[in-house]
């Protein structure tokens, strides 16, 4: 059998493949440490599996509309208001299975055959495929290490083409975990409105945020960039929620309507009992949001210095999301092995710690490791891969 060229096309997911040979590791009895996972490791609060529990047992089992319950989109237009003073309508948000469908159906939505989009180095995995299968084409813009690994506007400015169709800024940043600024954002958005290009603006891990920083969205700078933005959010990352599969878009209506549309032959809804559940989530806080928050940020000052004090790292710190990911180009140079991902996979035979290479993110000099575990886990895992960077140095 012949299958769709656009479906060959696709890289396999390298987070979802080293959490899988983690898993089969420990399955097999070995002590491992994994630190791929980019989810959080709480459970969702107990009042939103009690509401959501709730609405199954009074007969809420049924389809709900495509594009998600009415209510719901009135919760998430309430939280946009008041987190970011945005105003939408409910036939301006999509509530989707998780944010990747968000991404996924949005791609599918606006991008023809060789439209091209703007994904800033290092990405999540995710995004190049996405646009990959919805016929577009990903450029590649590096951001700097020097630079936070942030998006200029002079790069972006360099990076348009009469092709250009969108460009995604992932604020805070998974990998990277750093965050842009407000005049950052004014400055990327100034390039967008002056080529009329499409902002997708992931703000999935906009809860998680440390040292005092407040998370800014591109479309809340100006009416005109709102305009130009479709923001991503979910319960996933916030309300650790990442099973569930909710997340929204928010933005032009034309292109909701059309993503409800492609959602109706698709998807036909999210599950009814999830979405009750992210109803709750956004009417009620029982505090666990901001609990789980201070757990990571406790964790990141704890490790940080301990990664950057292993021999051949360098790491910037994070100021969101919960993910370090430092630079091993050094430590790797100075291994008898070739590449970061032989690194990666040796780490993993030798010393059981799992890892991400930053190849899949297009950034094939560093690694991912997520804090999303104990500390005492996360600390022990440093041991080893001390022990490891030390016995192959050469």
């Amino acid at each position: 059998m012949k299958f769709s060229d656009k479906v060959a096309s696709i890289t396999p997911s390298s987070t979802l493949a080293i959490t899988a040979k983690a898993k089969e590791l420990r399955a097999e009895g070995h002590d491992v440490i994994g630190l791929g996972a980019g989810e959080p490791d709480f459970n969702t609060p107990d009042y939103i599996i009690e509401a959501s529990y709730r609405s199954m047992k009074e007969g809420h089992t049924k389809y709900t509309p495509a594009a998600g319950m009415p209510q719901l989109k009135s919760a998430i237009a309430k939280k946009l208001k008041e987190d970011q003073g945005l105003d939408y309508a409910n036939d301006e948000i999509i509530v989707t299975c998780g944010a990747k469908h968000s991404l996924s159906s949005l791609f599918q939505t606006i991008l023809e055959d060789g439209d091209e989009v703007i994904i800033p180095t290092p990405y999540w995995v995710s995004y190049p495929e996405q646009v990959k299968i919805s016929g577009g084409v990903p450029v590649f813009v590096e951001g700097k290490e020097s630079s936070q690994f942030k998006l200029t506007a002079a790069q972006l400015e360099k990076s348009i083409t009469a092709k250009t169709k969108a460009v995604i800024i992932n604020s805070p940043s998974n990998p990277t975990g750093v965050m842009y600024e407000k005049d950052e954002l004014a400055a990327l958005g100034e390039v967008c409105l002056k080529h009329n290009i499409l902002i997708v603006s992931d703000e999935i891990y906009e809860k998680l945020i440390y040292g005092g920083k407040e998370h800014v969205s591109i479309a809340e700078i100006s009416p005109e960039l709102k305009n130009q933005t479709m923001i991503v959010n979910g319960v996933s990352k916030s309300h650790s929620m990442t099973g569930w599969r909710i997340g929204f878009t928010a933005g032009n209506k034309e292109i909701i309507k059309y993503m409800s549309n492609l959602a109706s032959h698709t998807t036909s809804n999210p599950a009814a009992a999830s979405q009750f559940g992210a109803l709750a989530a956004y009417e009620e806080d029982d505090g666990s949001v901001e609990k789980m928050r201070n757990a990571f940020e406790d964790r990141l000052n704890k490790v940080y210095q301990k990664l950057n004090d292993i021999p051949g790292f360098s790491c910037v710190k994070p100021q969101g999301a919960f993910y370090l990911f430092p630079n091993v180009k050094e430590a790797v140079n100075n291994s008898p092995y070739a590449t970061t991902d032989e690194w990666v996979k040796a780490l993993l035979e030798e010393e059981k710690v799992a890892v991400v290479p930053g190849s899949g993110f297009g950034a094939p000099d560093n690694i991912r490791l997520s804090y999303a575990t104990s500390l005492e886990q996360f600390e022990s895992a440093l041991e080893r891969i001390r022990r490891f960077t030390e016995k192959h140095s050469e």
